[in-house]
Formats: structure tokens, C-alpha cells, sequence
């Protein structure tokens, strides 16, 4: 949020999500949503809500915001003292999108242009089985890569898979026991099941099967069809091991148990995934927060408890 101050008014229009009806500690409930524009987004808070104003708009909806900025707890928010549904007629949707319509053509060019270097047939099979699959590839240009944490907005995870993509082309050849076409298996799928966890066709927010779920699991899932439908193709078996490695790929690419991984990474293609993933997540969450803070005086953000610290903006930015 670029635009916001430290402190000061609010009176605009963003697009609303995640809107939950809390009580706070006192037991009065009180209005908390997400609000976006094309920059980032901020938690919005209405005292003292009511029915009546939780159902005034739904997820996926522009509203007109009224009220202040504040930090509280080394996070922006807004105060919200007015907040309805706006006309979506009068909406320029576009300065809503991260992502223009031309920018997922070309991230899923380079995405299948990358995959198009894999020279192991039956690993080039299941791209081909994949990246066939129109559905999911729809759902992959729409879906985040998460609600709050990094590339949180529409076509978020392909950016993602393709940031991790060139990542991998790049450090595979640094490592000579590292197969390369495993890796760049591995980037596709390891958040695949995401395209299923996350609602994303109004907002963003969790469905049934994400939350008993998650990611991970659904999206071995996904691999294990894919593998299947390779199989039925081309009648041939799919080789035990490689589709194990795949699998174990996505079971261990959040790294930790306390992060939700299932397993820890016990090969050289799950170690190289797990750690590009967390770099590229960890620098595109802290850009966007440096953007979200560029108005604060002052050239650091501010303290931000969940990461444990601030960041240096620099004095002339």
C-alpha cells in the first residue's frame, strides 16, 4: 500500500477479502477484512460491527472504504468507520491486478518453454500430461501463492513456479550429482495443490478441502493422477522410484515438520527445492512489505513481530 500514510485518512476503493466477524477480548464482535489494490494489501478493522454490516458485501467484492491508518503492533491497518459495496461498473478492474492478462500469457510461455528443456521422456510426458490439463493450468494463472504471506494475489503461483523455474535452471548446473530434470519436476508440482486449497475465483480464502487437508496433500494428489493418466497413454509403467522421488519432493518441500512438511528432505533435488522456495517466498514477502512501508518516514519499516525484526529501507528511497 503504497499510497497509505503512518496516520492519516482513508476514503477509497479496494477489493475486499478474507472478512471475518470476531469478538475481541471483551466479547463485542468487530469487522476484520483484507483489503487490496494492485500494491498490496492491509487488514481492515470495524469496531462495534454488526450483522448487518458483515453481509453489506462478500468476498471478491470492491468496497468503498472510509476511516484512518494506524500502526499498531509494527503493522499498517485501517480503522474502517464506513464500509459498502461499490459499483463494479465503475471499476477499472486492471488497477486491481499485480498481474496483467499479458503477463500470464508470457509467465506461462516461459513456464512451458523451461519444461520443454526436460530430456528425460517420461518426466517430458508428465509436463506434456500437465501442462495439458486446461483446468488446472486456468487454475494455476489464477490461483495466489498464498492469502498473506507472498505473491498473494491472482496469478501469484504461476509467478512463483516460474520465479523457482529460473531459479533451478540456474543452480542445477553449479551441482553435478543434482538431476536437473527431477528438480524442475519437482518446482511444478510441489505447489499444485494450492490450485485446490485456495478459493480463487472470488478472493481469497481456504475451502473445505484446504483446510482438513492442505496443500501438500492434495497435491500428491495431483501427482499421482498424473502419473496414472502418463501410464494409461502411453501403457507403459512409470518407474517406481522416480515417481517415489517426486512424491517425496512435494511431502518435504516446506523443510521442517513445525513448518507443516510431512517428511524432511532426503534428497539432493528435495534439499535444492525446499531452499529456492524459501528464498524466493521469503525475498518477494519482504519486497512487498518494503513497498507496503515506502510512506513511513524514516529509512527503516517498521517492527514486524511475526519475522522478529525490521528491515532497512534505505534513508533515499
Amino acid at each position: 500500500m503504497t499510497e497509505l500514510p503512518a496516520q492519516g485518512p482513508i476514503d477509497q476503493v479496494f477489493l475486499a477479502t478474507r472478512k471475518q466477524l470476531r469478538p475481541n477480548r471483551h466479547g463485542q464482535l468487530y469487522l476484520q477484512v483484507e483489503l487490496a489494490d494492485r500494491s498490496g494489501s492491509i487488514t481492515g478493522r470495524m469496531w462495534n460491527a454488526s450483522d448487518f454490516q458483515f453481509e453489506a458485501f462478500d468476498d471478491g467484492d470492491f468496497v468503498h472504504v472510509e476511516g484512518s491508518t494506524q500502526v499498531y503492533s509494527g503493522n499498517l491497518q485501517v480503522i474502517v468507520t464506513s464500509i459498502s459495496r461499490a459499483d463494479p461498473r465503475v471499476i477499472d478492474e486492471s488497477e486491481f491486478r499485480v498481474l496483467a492478462v499479458d503477463d500470464i500469457a508470457a509467465l506461462h510461455a516461459e513456464l512451458a518453454a523451461i519444461l520443454a528443456t526436460i530430456r528425460e521422456p517420461m518426466l517430458a510426458a508428465l509436463v506434456a500430461e500437465t501442462l495439458a490439463d486446461e483446468p488446472l493450468m486456468a487454475a494455476l494463472a489464477r490461483s495466489p501463492a498464498g492469502v498473506k504471506q507472498h505473491h498473494a494475489y491472482a496469478g501469484g503461483l504461476l509467478e512463483h513456479v516460474v520465479s523457482l523455474l529460473r531459479i533451478a535452471d540456474r543452480v542445477a548446473p553449479l551441482y553435478a550429482d543434482l538431476d536437473r530434470d527431477l528438480l524442475l519436476i519437482g518446482v511444478l508440482f510441489h505447489d499444485l495443490g494450492k490450485t485446490v486449497e485456495l478459493e480463487s475465483e472470488r478472493g481469497f480464502s481456504y475451502t473445505d478441502a484446504g483446510q482438513l487437508l492442505g496443500h501438500v496433500l492434495l497435491g500428491l494428489d495431483i501427482v499421482g493422477d498424473k502419473i496414472s493418466a502418463v501410464e494409461q497413454r502411453s501403457g507403459s509403467p512409470f518407474d517406481e522410484e522416480t515417481a517415489t522421488r517426486i512424491k517425496h519432493m512435494v511431502a518435504s518441500h516446506h523443510g521442517e515438520y513445525e513448518f507443516g512438511a510431512p517428511k524432511l528432505p532426503m534428497t539432493l533435488e528435495a534439499v535444492a527445492l525446499h531452499h529456492i522456495d524459501q528464498l524466493d517466498a521469503r525475498m518477494a514477502a519482504t519486497t512487498q512489505l518494503l513497498r507496503n512501508e515506502a510512506a513511513l518516514d524514516g529509512g527503516w519499516t517498521q517492527y514486524h513481530a511475526n519475522l522478529g525484526r525490521k528491515f532497512f529501507k534505505g534513508r533515499d528511497r
